[in-house]
């Protein structure tokens, strides 16, 4: 098993390495005995973008089902094996991955390994009729309280609808439909594992306070057993215009708090200099309380009381740039898309300032530092930049890519992209007898959490 490492200049001396074993898998390590402690970290390229129309939501449901047992762990033994050593664990699905993960006490780790091996070599030896039921259910009940029957709800689920086209394989979210969830069958549920849950079609990550050869040697062992399959269709094209050419709306009457203006715009794909560009735009426009956007709608006109803007990231198709405005009581929405349209206008006339950009620089760094402080963090960051972009490395210099983007290519991105032409909108009207609420109440955009 072949590896490479970082330079340390990248990273402050955080450095991984990279091993391959012969069914595919891809293994990423990344040593660090600051505390002792250690990450496990396992991404599937498989999301939403791969489910085809009529069996939306199948992603998701085999996230819960990867909880249920497999050929040694039965029912809920995942979760007490690993609450019993002291550690914790989660699984998630987006439009492009899901992932599983276990934070361990350091001398714990191998016990995280056989687990994630255990069930991807052996779950169908458990999924039954029973689970899969069961776990539907779960799912169906994850929707209710997540998005059916809370305010603002389906907000991201009718924006991804409006900015991605029908049969297009962003068009809907990982969370799927009631009916598609119901028409799910158990050899469905077969197929979906046979087709993606493969050595090949994972990269494990492990880091914190490890023996990278024993770790290594225990990845082999559990690991390296598991037949390779290669069957996995390739992902429909997600490619689209730049610009949507023309503003698609829709307004929305239910009983929510106040007003609100949503709105979704086509950007780069992430990975790109452009999509770095985009990020650094929506911050100086709608990232916190310093942003133009909290500044004009909130402090100084204050017909909004919440404004922000933010990027879903999406690497196989345009990204979303991800607007969010609460209208004030008694505000019209029309002042409010008016004062929009002319913030983002005079962005794109006049770009960032200097004092703007360092400020917006820093923040992402601090959030790219963030992510990198703990071992889960960059465990999972890891695994991004290796199922995403092919290079896990790219993990430990991301922020020196975002430092290096000009001016001149945010206000570029901005003129380009920021326009009315190249948005889906949305409007909610309340109709009941909700009250105004001064929360920050953000959309669940990308992940559906077990």
């Amino acid at each position: 098993m072949g590896h490479t490492a970082t330079p340390e200049a990248h990273s402050s001396g955080l450095t991984a390495t990279e091993h391959r074993l012969a069914n595919g898998l891809r293994v990423v390590l990344s040593e660090d005995h600051l505390t002792p402690v250690a990450a496990v970290c396992l991404w599937y390229d498989v999301g939403s973008r791969h489910e085809v129309k009529g069996r939306t939501g199948l992603a998701h449901l085999f996230e819960h089902l990867m909880f249920q047992g497999s050929a040694s762990v039965k029912g809920n033994g995942h979760f007490e094996l690993v609450q019993g050593a002291g550690g914790s664990l989660n699984g998630t699905t987006s439009f492009e991955r899901t992932n599983y993960f276990e934070t361990m006490p350091a001398h714990q780790v191998e016990l995280a390994l056989w687990l994630e091996a255990d069930r991807m070599g052996s779950l169908l030896a458990a999924l039954d009729q029973e689970s899969l039921d069961n776990q539907r259910d779960v799912v169906k009940n994850e929707r209710r309280q997540r998005y059916d029957n809370v305010p603002y709800g389906t907000a991201f689920e009718r924006l991804t609808a409006l900015a991605y086209p029908d049969g297009h394989p962003y068009h809907h979210t990982p969370i799927g439909s009631m009916a598609d969830l119901d028409a799910a069958s158990l050899e469905d549920a077969r197929a979906f594992f046979r087709t993606y849950y493969a050595p090949g079609n994972a990269v494990l990550s492990v880091v914190g306070d490890i023996d990278p050869e024993q770790t290594l040697a225990w990845v082999a062992k559990y690991f390296g057993t598991i037949p390779a399959h290669d069957g996995k269709p390739a992902p429909r094209d997600g490619s689209l215009p730049e610009v949507m050419g023309g503003q698609l709306r829709e307004v929305v009457e239910e009983d929510v708090p106040s007003r609100a203006l949503m709105a979704a715009y086509r950007l780069p794909e992430d990975g790109t200099r452009a999509g770095d560009a985009a990020d650094l735009a929506l911050t100086v426009l709608g990232g916190g309380e310093s942003s133009r956007l909290h500044n004009r709608l909130v402090r100084r006109d204050r017909t909004a009381v919440t404004a922000g803007f933010g990027l879903l990231r999406l690497a196989g198709a345009p990204s979303l740039g991800w607007l969010d405005v609460k209208a004030s009581s008694g505000v019209e929405l029309t002042a409010i898309e008016t004062a929009v349209d002319e913030e983002l206008a005079r962005f794109a006339a006049e770009g960032p300032t200097a004092e703007e950009m360092e400020r917006a620089q820093a923040q992402l760094e601090r959030e790219w530092l963030d992510r990198l402080a703990t071992v889960g963090g960059r465990a999972d960051e890891l695994c991004r930049f290796a199922v995403l972009f092919g290079d896990p490395q790219l993990a430990l210099s991301a922020v020196q890519r975002v430092l290096s983007i000009t001016p001149e290519e945010v206000q570029q991105v901005a003129a380009a992209r920021l326009r009315p032409d190249n948005r889906a909108v949305l409007v909610y009207e309340p109709t009941g007898n909700g009250q105004q609420d001064d929360r920050d109440d953000e959309a669940d955009e990308e992940e559906a959490e077990l």
